[in-house]
């Protein structure tokens, strides 16, 4: 489903950005979306699937265990439910690159009467998995991985498991959903507390297939409670995926820090708890409309943003859990923005496909841009002139693309390597680049390529 990916990327700088885009799929709800399809009963339909590696991992991994799901296109799958019996594999289960499919998969198995096995790429088997193996053992599972800290492979031995009532040590919407879905097998209730608000994808989905959680709002800044019944069993519901919010960051945090950009994305996933970039772009001076078209299931509608110059800000404490996959496009923007901006309360961040705090200001630094690194995040001293750079990925597809816009700031030629982890989650990144970007010299083949 996904095309051969792109090792080298070039870009020069851009003139200005503009049009109208639409931007592929939703990567965290197309991950749910197929994979509570499949424990459903009856026959479901997903418009707007996003074809990227992560997600087809997961699509695999079902099948793997029973489930018919035919790809009609790339992006519209019919899913024929198991009704939450699925098959043992036999063999292990790949994850590939995400950690997404690793956690939420770990759920649902714990409960299932078999044994299994999840693996990963070499950068996922690095990442720890301890803090879904200990509320999940807690629950009556057996998992195991590798060493103290519980990387993959993970070894999962189904057991009958017990409801629990836990609250998060981080604001992880893997976590909460890995035990949300483990609860949906579990005996009485599973209720899950979160201090600090995470997306709450997997809450609105059980809902949207019949078996909505039981939600407690805490005192002002206390957070909240969610509440499964153990033994629900989800129903089939179509469902439509709008574009992804995190993928057309890139976009907007780049259309607003180049004046004279006028660029309008449709369709787009508007959660309120995945549009923080929005809060923190306005905060550094940015021209931005936003307008919900529908919000039943889950928000959508368009964003218009119009580019000026922007000035540096601070981003920590409970910000941080609903922009923590934009603060390289951030940081990227704090580059050129006037004056610092400052990230902290970011710890998250080392352990995400690479260390991306030490991977940013490692590439930062390349095209000129004063960094201090804290073990919690950076300071990105803004305003200085940029020179383009040879940079790599680290095998992060959000560092690849978060430098790909940058290098549209900069004077002269920037290559990205490495790049083909793009594919993990924008497997249309050089497309969109090449429709929203014009160039500041000759046509747009001259200065944008790729190399397969």
């Amino acid at each position: 489903m996904s095309r051969a990916p792109i090792s080298t990327l070039t870009v020069r700088q851009a003139r200005t950005i503009g049009g109208e885009i639409s931007v592929p799929g939703d990567k965290s709800l197309s991950h749910r979306a197929v994979l509570f399809s499949a424990l459903a009963d009856g026959t479901t339909v997903i418009t707007g699937f996003l074809p990227g590696e992560d997600c087809v991992c997961t699509m695999r991994a079902l099948q793997a265990m029973g489930c018919n799901i035919e790809t009609d296109t790339a992006t519209r799958l019919i899913v024929h439910g198991v009704n939450g019996k699925l098959r043992p594999p036999l063999e292990p289960l790949d994850c590939g690159n995400s950690g997404t499919a690793m956690r939420l998969m770990a759920g649902v198995l714990a409960g299932q009467n078999f044994t299994s096995r999840l693996v990963g790429d070499p950068s996922l088997s690095s990442r720890p998995m301890k803090r879904i193996v200990d509320p999940l053992t807690k629950m009556g599972a057996k998992i195991h991985g590798v060493g103290d800290k519980h990387t993959a492979p993970l070894d999962i031995v189904g057991q009958p498991l017990t409801g629990i009532e836990y609250t998060l040590p981080v604001a992880s919407a893997q976590l909460k959903s890995c035990l949300l879905l483990a609860g949906l097998f579990a005996t009485g209730t599973t209720s899950i507390t979160e201090k600090t608000p995470s997306r709450d994808h997997t809450e609105r989905l059980l809902a949207h297939f019949h078996a909505p959680p039981v939600i407690d709002l805490k005192d002002e800044g206390q957070g909240k409670t969610i509440r499964v019944r153990g033994g629900s069993r989800l129903h089939a519901r179509d469902f439509s995926v709008p574009g992804d919010f995190s993928s057309a960051a890139f976009w907007i945090a780049a259309a607003a820090a180049l004046p004279g950009a006028d660029l309008t994305i449709t369709n787009l996933g508007l959660n309120g708890t995945r549009t923080g970039l929005l809060s923190v772009l306005l905060r550094m001076g940015a021209h931005i409309n936003e307008s919900i078209s529908d919000s039943s299931c889950e928000p959508y509608g368009t964003v218009r943003v119009y580019g000026r110059k922007l000035r540096g800000t601070k981003i920590s404490g409970a910000e941080i859990a609903n922009v923590i996959d934009e603060l390289p496009i951030i940081s990227a923007i704090g580059a050129v923005a006037d004056g610092d901006t400052e990230i902290r309360d970011a710890h998250e961040l080392r352990v995400k496909e690479t260390d991306r705090i030490a991977a940013m200001a490692t590439n930062l630094r390349a095209f000129g841009v004063a960094v201090t690194e804290h073990d919690d995040g950076m300071t990105i001293h803004g305003g200085s002139a940029l020179t383009g750079a040879k940079v790599g990925s680290f095998g992060d597809h959000r560092i690849a693309m978060s430098c790909a816009v940058l290098g549209l700031f900069a004077k002269g030629e920037t290559t990205i390597t490495e790049t083909g982890c793009i594919a993990t989650s924008y497997p249309t990144f050089q497309e969109d680049l090449q429709k929203v970007a014009i160039f500041q010299e000759g046509g747009l083949a001259s200065f944008l390529s790729g190399n397969r």
